[in-house]
């Protein structure tokens, strides 16, 4: 029988800004923003013509670091593509925190990652093909083995595969949404939502933050800064929420309740399995809180 996934360090991943590497002023500006996450980004953000010199780009820009808490992701082309092979390979030179690696639809993708990338840079994978979705268990097997860190929903990708419309709820992608997510939890994966594509929208993109978290995403991927605050409120515990979790811990942790698998706290029924979760949701605000102070 197969072991349990460890459990995933509580890391902040609530907002990932995908960047083009190829705009130095972005790059700068990156250093100072209130992202969990910096996307550094070689692929869509970047025409062909400039994907040399964003490469580049990305390279100094991990040597050059700066990025203070925030983690340093770069997200190459597929291996399938002109550039891809070029762009891992100047990733394992430079070593950034992670490495995103669209459309991972096999195993195989995973193996040839790793081939390319050395020993020690997480994998990203971005899940966004229905292939992908006919094989979350094998890519989540695939990458505990390649010690991949995280994967993101391509949404945008994902839609336009399935010719579906998803409309402001998302009811087509649904069914992807919740079984990507269970399959990331069955293999210890952390796991970020797509991007809302309406810049201004930010009543709307507050509703979709407030669907992942739902669904039991630990944050979403954003395409403009302005998107920061409501993405990082929507995934940071909420006070009641983080209050609730310390009472749970601690009548646990009381001597007379050694041992004891059921609880009630407050007049309501509580488990053992509340208390991962509580503990969970205390390293995240204890995290985050650091982060801010």
């Amino acid at each position: 029988m197969q072991p349990p996934p460890a459990p995933m360090a509580a890391r902040p991943r609530r907002s990932a800004l995908y960047l083009p590497a190829s705009n130095a002023r972005a790059l700068e500006k990156a250093r100072t923003l209130a992202c969990d996450v910096v996307i550094l980004d070689l692929e869509d953000a970047v025409g062909p013509d400039a994907k040399p010199e964003a490469r580049a780009q990305a390279a100094q820009a991990v040597g050059e670091g700066g990025f203070g808490a925030r983690e340093l992701v770069v997200r190459v082309n597929g291996l399938d593509t002109p550039w891809g092979a070029d762009d891992l390979a100047a990733m394992a030179r430079a070593r950034p925190q992670a490495v995103l690696v669209p459309k991972v639809s096999a195993s195989a993708d995973f193996a040839a990652v790793r081939a390319a990338l050395g020993p020690g840079i997480p994998i990203w994978a971005m899940i966004e093909t229905p292939q992908a979705l006919f094989a979350l268990d094998e890519l989540g097997r695939a990458s505990s083995a390649s010690g991949a860190g995280a994967w993101v929903i391509g949404t945008n990708d994902l839609a336009k595969a399935m010719r579906c419309r998803p409309g402001a709820d998302r009811g087509p992608l649904h069914a992807a949404l919740a079984m990507s997510v269970m399959a990331a939890r069955a293999h210890g994966l952390t796991i970020l939502d797509g991007v809302y594509n309406d810049i201004r929208d930010l009543e709307g993109l507050a509703r979709e933050c407030a669907q992942g978290a739902d669904y039991g995403f630990d944050g979403k991927t954003l395409i403009h800064p302005s998107h920061l605050e409501t993405a990082n409120r929507a995934f940071t515990p909420e006070p009641e929420a983080v209050a609730w979790a310390a009472t749970v811990a601690q009548a646990f942790d009381l001597p007379e309740n050694a041992g004891k698998g059921v609880l009630k706290v407050e007049g309501r029924m509580v488990e053992r399995l509340h208390l991962e979760e509580a503990r969970r949701t205390l390293a995240l605000a204890d995290a985050i809180a650091a982060r801010a102070g």
